[in-house]
């Protein structure tokens, strides 16, 4: 109910935003408030009924992740009153929810690492720290939609359109899982992996890229290309999938529209104030130091209770090392160098670009102690 809410509000954001009228920016936060107010419960419910907090697998993570940027947009528009900020969030918090519903829903015990209130502390601070810094990416998108010529070609604007490119492959990438779980049953593949140990796969999408010599349980041939053992191609197989549609997506915007996305979205922030770099700065200050705080000081902490070691150069906890140096930066430019407007604007693009590789990719791709997530 709450992501058909959230949905449903950016048609009145969107009116609010091109018409002078008060009515559809009311209606709008309305709805944003009352799907808040629903993510809230169903947070709540599913934390009595799995007995500890719901951030402890990919799903439980992006969700609450999404929740709390629909709830760090509401804490900006109460300070700033800025419509325009929740229409281009919302859509980035239906596409972090929705890209979260790809993965397994289905509670499961926690291993014992989990099992602690460190859980709690560490990830959700995490989360609505991210979330926070989220809010930067789209004020800066607004930025540089409302401040650069889209129709000429530049380094920024081309850079900008790639922006807009990886959003349209995340959609296609929901797109095509919601498809396939919804018409076509999992397939099993098994093969040697690189020790020579059978393994099995198991594959939601239909598999295209398939490990060398990998079977089905019948022992069909299955899969278009053969990739080396050292590689997960399960994984690789989701990514060619999501920037096959993700392409025929863009390509159908553009052939239908005859324009690219950022000339599509320019005239949404025609309206804007010139607030949008303050906002972006106001979100950094704001989540920087909750990101240290959980994402460094509380991890630590965690792991010297779970691993008997503060610090280990796992690959999450480097990622988190690198976020936090980014945006320590982000501010030391800010503040000391003057860096204000377009810089300012693509350094909130990249954090959020490094928040998201760090959230996703980390945790899916690269094996670490951190891979159970």
């Amino acid at each position: 109910m709450a992501f058909i809410l959230l949905l449903i509000a950016i048609v009145p954001l969107g009116l609010a935003v091109k018409s002078k009228g008060k009515m559809f920016g009311k209606l709008g936060i309305l709805l944003t408030y009352a799907a808040f107010v629903l993510q809230l419960v169903y947070f709540v419910v599913r934390w009595v009924a799995v007995d500890h907090a719901p951030v402890s697998n990919m799903y439980e993570f992006m969700t609450f992740f999404g929740i709390m940027l629909t709830g760090s947009y509401l804490i900006i528009h109460f300070l700033y009153k800025q419509l325009v900020v929740g229409l281009f969030t919302i859509p980035v918090s239906l596409i972090i929810l929705g890209y979260g519903s790809v993965f397994a829903k289905e509670v499961s015990p926690l291993v014992p690492s989990l099992q602690s209130h460190w859980l709690t502390i560490h990830v959700m601070t995490v989360a609505f720290s991210s979330a926070i810094l989220s809010v930067s990416f789209a004020t800066g998108l607004i930025f540089l939609l409302r401040t650069l010529d889209v129709s000429k070609k530049s380094i920024s604007t081309y850079s900008l359109e790639f922006v807009l490119y990886c959003l349209v492959v995340v959609i296609g990438f929901i797109g095509i899982s919601t498809f396939f779980s919804l018409t076509a049953d999992d397939i099993q593949v098994q093969f040697e992996n690189a020790q020579g140990q059978s393994e099995k796969a198991v594959y939601s999408m239909k598999p295209l890229i398939v490990n060398k010599g990998a079977v089905t349980e019948n022992g069909d041939a299955v899969g278009l290309f053969e990739m080396t053992n050292k590689i997960d191609a399960k994984k690789l197989n989701s990514i060619v999938w999501a920037f096959m549609i993700g392409t025929v997506l863009y390509t159908a915007i553009r052939l239908v529209t005859r324009k690219s996305v950022s000339v599509i979205l320019k005239p949404w922030t025609s309206r804007v104030q010139p607030l949008m770099d303050e906002i972006s700065y106001r979100a950094v200050v704001i989540g920087f130091p909750l990101f240290a705080l959980g994402g460094l000081l509380f991890a630590m902490i965690w792991a010297q209770i779970a691993w008997s070691r503060y610090w280990g150069w796992d690959p999450k906890e480097v990622w988190a090392l690198i976020t936090f140096l980014f945006y320590a930066a982000f501010l030391h430019f800010r503040l000391s160098k003057g860096w204000e407007g377009e810089k300012t604007a693509w350094l909130a693009i990249i954090g959020f670009g490094i928040i998201v590789f760090n959230q996703v990719f980390v945790n899916l791709v690269i094996a670490g102690l951190h891979s159970y997530a």
